[in-house]
């Protein structure tokens, strides 16, 4: 029998994940008292094999009831059943953002703004979070790329080597993404906007990604980059880092950086690594939006 515990912060997306689950064949229960677990795995295991599969989330929406999972955990150990933690994250900005968008309220936001109940809620689950299988950093995960996820894990059984990449082309003009964890330049290339023929292109263009990428200095830095990359990820999740997100930066976003991050994206996908792709600001003067 596999059985997974979904959990994790509010607006961080434990119910698309759970209804990913159950895509799959998994028996899904949402926000069951923690003190129920240990009889519940205990009727399911005496199915004899008829649920074999079963998925379900406890969150802090339990209230006191959910100070009392560890204590569930450790009964479950006792008894030797066997379960895996499905631990969803977020950063601070695209949770109050997300309950925003939905106006739906944060399970702690009584009497307080809803950043501090983020902070605290961060502050509960981080023994948690410590005990997790498996750890996704949702801030830049479309739907469909969570689903993905899900699937390697649950489904195609891949490991989990305990990081995403996220890789995101964006234009100085705009800003640079507040979510970077590092920040690459590459203004110092050739600009083909100055190119007649590729001016209204963008760096998703074969003409404009091969203009780009066929000077010394762009095979160079492109070489130089994956190998520091290549170097940094082992020690990001040596140090518990779950989503690294690495944002190339031109002076419009349409043009060097699309090029430049989609090699980039490539050669890590080619790598054997988990790596989306997001063009902040391919659109000129569209801005914020993954694409």
């Amino acid at each position: 029998m596999r059985f997974i515990i979904v959990t994790g912060l509010s607006g961080a997306g434990k119910t698309h994940a759970i209804r990913c689950l159950e895509d799959i064949g998994y028996f899904c229960v949402d926000n069951l008292p923690p003190t129920l677990l240990p009889k519940f795995v205990d009727l399911c295991y005496q199915t004899e094999g008829k649920i074999d599969k079963i998925a379900m989330v406890i969150d802090i929406r339990g209230g006191e009831f959910f100070d009392d999972l560890f204590d569930s955990l450790h009964q479950l150990e006792e008894q030797n059943y066997k379960y895996e933690i499905l631990f969803l994250e977020a950063s601070d900005d695209v949770i109050i953002k997300r309950f925003k968008e939905s106006r739906r309220n944060h399970p702690l936001a009584v009497n307080k703004r809803i950043i501090d109940a983020v902070k605290e809620e961060r502050e509960r689950l981080a023994e948690l979070k410590s005990k997790a299988n498996n750890i996704i950093d949702t801030t830049n995960l479309t739907p469909r790329q969570l689903k993905e996820e899900i699937s390697h894990i649950f489904v195609e059984g891949e490991k989990f080597e305990g990081i995403i990449i996220s890789v995101i082309s964006f234009g100085f003009k705009y800003g640079i993404p507040l979510e970077s964890d590092v920040v690459l330049d590459v203004r110092f290339l050739p600009n083909p906007f100055y190119i007649d023929e590729l001016k209204e292109k963008s760096g998703i263009d074969k003409e404009v990604h091969d203009y780009v990428m066929k000077w010394p200095e762009a095979k160079e830095f492109f070489g130089k980059v994956i190998d520091m990359i290549e170097f940094l990820i082992p020690y990001y999740i040596k140090e518990g880092k779950s989503h690294l997100v690495i944002s190339i930066g031109c002076t419009g976003g349409r043009h060097r950086s699309v090029a430049i991050a989609n090699s980039i994206y490539e050669e890590l996908k080619n790598n054997g690594h988990r790596v989306i792709i997001g063009h902040r600001d391919i659109g000129g003067d569209v801005k914020g939006a993954i694409k």
